[in-house]
């Protein structure tokens, strides 16, 4: 940082931050319309996958690796009430795995590699990128659908390379933002509608 560098008065830093909870408002809002209902077929896809005794894989870079693990926690552990673990697997998190398949090929199949070896038909790809571009991701889906994967894939702006790739039984969950910390910020709601979704079809109303 340069020393000559100003420091924003508080004011500036407490508008700021009134700002950044307005847009953030602002996105969820935008959202609303257009991601209801393609959340709620990923959550029946997901559902009927679970009830079948099939299993979730999730995959994403950097916050949306974060967001494959917290959907992972909260379907493996439990989201907001007592249930059974329900089968669910974030491919981001084992580095020996990760680092190995990165270094002897290419860092673009460190998720296809566990997806040909994880998937099994009936099994539902959960694959996140905000910009819908991330090579590693779109690997992904390709080796779910040569696996007999369903995917379902969440993504912003407008989809990316990766709105082009999916089949009509495909389902897209696109966020319409173009800030990449408004996308993950409705992702991590959407996340969470995910979760409350599986439980109340698999478990009944609270």
């Amino acid at each position: 940082m340069s020393a000559s560098a100003a420091v924003p008065a508080p004011d500036a830093l407490v508008a700021r931050v009134q700002q950044h909870f307005a847009d953030s408002i602002q996105a969820l809002r935008d959202a609303v319309g257009p991601l209801a209902a393609p959340v709620a077929a990923a959550a029946v896809r997901m559902a009927e996958a679970l009830r079948a005794e099939r299993k979730i894989l999730a995959c994403g870079n950097g916050g949306s690796a974060a967001d494959a693990q917290h959907f992972s926690a909260e379907l493996l552990n439990r989201f907001e009430r007592e249930r059974p673990p329900l089968a669910c697997i974030a491919l981001t998190t084992d580095t020996s795995t990760l680092t190995s398949i990165g270094n002897d090929y290419h860092f673009d199949e460190i998720f296809a590699k566990q997806v040909h070896a994880l998937g099994r038909p009936g099994d539902v790809l959960l694959g996140i990128t905000t910009s819908g571009n991330s090579p590693n991701v779109l690997r992904a889906v390709e080796a779910a659908r040569e696996r007999g994967v369903a995917c379902v894939a969440l993504t912003g702006r407008n989809g990316g390379k990766l709105a082009g790739m999916l089949r009509p039984e495909d389902i897209h969950i696109c966020v319409p933002a173009t800030s990449t910390a408004r996308i993950q910020e409705v992702h991590g709601l959407v996340i969470h509608c995910l979760c409350d979704l599986i439980d109340q079809q698999l478990f009944g109303a609270r």
